[in-house]
């Protein structure tokens, strides 16, 4: 994941945080949202791979690869920010005690 220090890496994801907040005003399915944004970072990454090699040949030899990199990040992020959650439940989810 990014260093603390990179400021503009959580701008970005902030950026995409607020517009599926945005999307849930006039959507209350909070799973659809959550499923949008998802293929939406996947189709993004796919393509940004994409630009990587010449031809599509190429690009389904390194397959597998690429799919272990961004399962491993996902799971990586995914665990720290559960973990977030659970440790900050109360302030996150202003449960009062």
């Amino acid at each position: 994941m990014a260093d603390a220090t990179d400021q503009a890496f959580y701008d970005r994801a902030d950026a995409h945080i607020e517009l599926s907040n945005e999307q849930l005003k006039t959507c209350e399915n909070l799973g659809e949202v959550s499923a949008s944004m998802m293929f939406g970072a996947t189709r993004f990454n796919a393509w940004a791979s994409a630009r990587n090699f010449k031809s599509g040949a190429e690009m389904a030899d390194a397959r597998e690869a690429m799919l272990k990199y961004f399962c491993d990040q996902y799971r990586m992020m995914l665990e720290d920010n559960l973990d977030d959650h659970i440790n900050n439940f109360s302030q996150y989810m202003l449960v009062k005690t």
